[in-house]
């Protein structure tokens, strides 16, 4: 590791929620520029395939589209290639797919990981990416290097992103928490920790010089941290899923598809007011403009950022339900025909019933208290009345070898005699 884990620590120039000093909100339908898609990728893969039936006129028909795709674990983020010409989508395993002039590096799609990948990013010049686990643990592909991780430690909190230094040599990972861990070059500039107690932190952003960064939670309070200059919160009733810094402002994402721009961040348009088959989870932007991804993959583009495919309309396979236990079948060794045996003497003097508990005779097969005591050499239940069929009869075959001389032996079922 490049440099050590910084504890979380409250930040001196954090502003919490309440700051009374004006935002300005953008939040409203626009569909300049907007790419409503929908593609096709094994785990791991960069494939591009089919084009739904009936799609919108907005898509390409060369565009690839999820119509159909079962993914093995949901879409978690998205990341765009610097040139604005391509994305990948990165899902809960780790399984990476490729649009546009995005690269496939690999993935951790055919690993079994300690905990599921919550976010990637890429490196400056989109050669190679990162992408972080809730653990912490962090794999590095293409030119991305590793500069260390918390996958080691025992956090108080998930990590839920992880954000490159601007010249790619270091990264902050976030916790649920507010806590913040600098790797590499990243600067520690403090935390939001304990400054969200009852609203999750699901997100950073770095300023440009990487002196200070931007937390947000989950109900749109944003905690601007270093040099970080405090903008506003989301509107009260806000599901905010992601923050992305434009310059010396910064932009919120809604579950809703709503985008928030605050301190002179660009706004391009948003989904806000849209009916969409699936929330919002995460956002992605670059000098060009920015864009959203919906939970089964789809793509929606704002301003120059261009749209090359998606996810979008993809389903997650349903995990195998857990085989049945077999219910256990002991037979304690007796063969069909002991059983068959002995289930006829229990019909002559039982009727079918095996648990008669009388003063003298007890069990489906009426034995005698005393050969019950005597035979029963097995650990079963004290009293015959107590014990399973199959272990009163193979009480019973114990007192045919000894009695009748046989195993397969055993009395004369019209007597129906007690044993």
């Amino acid at each position: 590791m490049a440099s050590p884990l910084f504890p979380s620590r409250t930040p001196a120039s954090a502003h919490p929620p309440t700051d009374p000093r004006p935002a300005t909100v953008h939040r409203r339908l626009t569909l300049a520029g907007l790419g409503a898609g929908l593609c096709a990728c094994a785990a791991g893969a960069g494939a591009l395939l089919m084009v739904p039936a009936g799609a919108s006129s907005t898509v390409t028909p060369s565009l690839p589209t999820g119509a159909g795709v079962v993914l093995n674990a949901p879409i978690v983020d998205v990341a765009e290639v610097p040139d604005g010409h391509g994305y990948w989508e990165d899902a809960a395993d780790g399984g990476i797919f490729t649009f546009g002039d995005a690269g496939f590096y690999g993935s951790t799609g055919s690993l079994t990981l300690n905990r599921p990948i919550v976010g990637m990013a890429p490196t400056p010049d989109g050669h190679g990416y990162w992408e972080v686990a809730a653990d912490g643990g962090v794999f590095a592909f293409g030119d991305a290097g590793f500069y260390g991780s918390t996958g080691s430690m025992a956090l108080d909190s998930p990590v839920v992103g992880l954000v490159p230094t601007a010249d790619g040599h270091g990264y902050w990972e976030v916790a649920a928490d507010g806590g913040v861990f600098a790797l590499g070059d990243a600067a520690f500039e403090g935390s939001a920790a304990g400054l969200s107690p009852t609203s999750p932190i699901v997100g950073l952003a770095a300023t440009p010089d990487g002196h200070g960064y931007w937390e947000v939670a989950a109900d749109g309070a944003v905690f601007a941290v270093g040099d970080a200059g405090f903008a506003g919160n989301a509107p009260a009733g806000s599901a905010i899923v992601a923050v992305e810094g434009d310059g010396s402002g910064y932009r919120l994402v809604d579950a809703d598809g709503g985008i928030f721009a605050m301190g002179g961040a660009a706004f391009d348009g948003s989904v806000g007011g849209i009916h969409l088959n699936r929330p919002v989870i995460a956002g992605a932007s670059t000098p060009a403009g920015y864009l959203s991804v919906a939970a089964d993959g789809g793509i929606f583009t704002f301003g120059a950022a261009g749209y090359f495919g998606s996810l979008g309309g993809s389903t997650v396979r349903q995990a195998a339900a857990p085989a049945p236990t077999p219910t256990a079948v002991v037979d304690y060794g007796l063969t069909p025909g002991q059983i068959a045996l002995w289930e006829h003497v229990n019909m002559c003097e039982e009727g079918g019933v095996w648990d008669v508990d009388g003063p003298e005779f007890a069990g489906g097969l009426g034995f005698t208290r005393a050969n019950w005591a005597r035979f029963n050499t097995f650990g079963f239940p004290a009293d015959a009345a107590d014990a399973t069929p199959l272990q009163q009869i193979r009480v019973a075959v114990a007192f045919a070898v000894a009695y009748y001389g046989s195993p397969d032996a055993g009395p004369d079922q019209g007597g129906c005699a007690g044993y």
